[in-house]
């Protein structure tokens, strides 16, 4: 479970990105947990809506101009009906004085009102990303997440087969690194994984033999990257069996991994003396992109030999 979101939270977050002020309610601050999100059928962000209301209300000048337009009664039960619905703030875009009627009401009621100095168009596509990404379900999951020719991948296995030695390599090779060791991921959209780093291990990388390794110092600001959807996993595992039945030695495309009710392409790669894993990384990275381009090798294969043989002559 995530830690709820307030009201605060968001204020210090985006003061100064979105110009935000306080000006009244702010004894009355909020928050919004997954659970809430869940509970109803609410909108994380949005212009006013009284219908079904958004967590966070955002007034422009034609909100506003419509609760100018109303009676007084009419007025006090619309502003009534707002606060009833507890969001999570209110916020007035493009640095409009708020009206004195919900100004009063929100000092009253303790409901956090706030101004910004942005249009109400940024200020929701902000939010809706931050509190998206705040209250998303998070999964964590052991091994190193990096950037490989422009895609997000997983490298996992157990301990000590050579995760961050790999990593290592691949960030010579000119390639990033996520996080190492505990990577976050969370459930971006209904077929997208996104990978963070937590704070705490953000830019370091643990080599046996070597210990921790500040990779931003070591590599330069690019080697690093915040975040990535998450699009491979490559399960690194010791030599196999050769007799192993389940190996498939034309296409590996057909494997997943279920994270979080989506499911991640998977290569399983056999570690073994002698194989360069990096190349065959940078390999495997680069066939998902040809698959994901709608190119099968191994259906390519398949299909040329049976040309061959439909062009054998029949023995009579």
């Amino acid at each position: 479970m995530t830690r709820p979101v307030t009201t605060n939270d968001i204020f210090q977050a985006y003061q100064k990105q979105l110009g935000l002020e306080w000006v009244a309610g702010q004894e009355g601050e909020r928050q919004l947990s997954e659970a809430d999100t869940r509970l109803t059928d609410n909108n994380l962000i949005g212009h006013l809506n009284l219908v079904r209301p958004n967590y966070i209300q955002v007034l422009a000048s034609t909100e506003l101009d419509y609760l100018d337009r109303l009676g007084k009664n009419s007025l006090q039960d619309t502003l009534q009906c707002l606060v009833e619905s507890r969001p999570l703030m209110v916020i007035i875009a493009a640095s409009i004085s708020p009206p004195a009627a919900l100004l009063e009401f929100s000092q009253r009621t303790e409901s956090p009102l706030l101004t910004s100095t942005e249009s109400s168009h940024k200020i929701i596509d902000h939010l809706r990303y931050f509190l998206s990404n705040l209250l998303s379900e998070k999964s964590v999951f052991h091994g190193v997440f990096m950037e490989v020719f422009g895609i997000g991948v997983l490298l996992t296995g157990p301990s000590g087969v050579g995760k961050s030695e790999l990593a290592l390599e691949l960030l010579s090779r000119g390639h990033r690194l996520v996080a190492d060791d505990a990577p976050e991921f969370r459930r971006t959209s209904p077929d997208a994984i996104t990978g963070t780093c937590p704070s705490l291990l953000t830019d370091f990388i643990e080599v046996r033999g070597l210990g921790v390794l500040n990779i931003r110092a070591m590599y330069g600001n690019n080697a690093i990257l915040d975040h990535k959807r998450l699009r491979l996993i490559i399960q690194l595992a010791s030599e196999p069996n050769p007799d192993d039945k389940s190996i498939e030695r034309l296409d590996h495309n057909g494997r997943t991994r279920r994270i979080l009710d989506v499911d991640i392409p998977e290569v399983c790669l056999p570690v073994a003396p002698g194989r360069d894993l990096a190349v065959i990384i940078e390999a495997a990275v680069r066939n998902h992109v040809l698959y994901l381009d709608g190119y099968n090798a191994a259906q390519d294969f398949i299909e040329r030999q049976q040309r061959l043989i439909n062009k054998q002559p029949q023995s009579s």
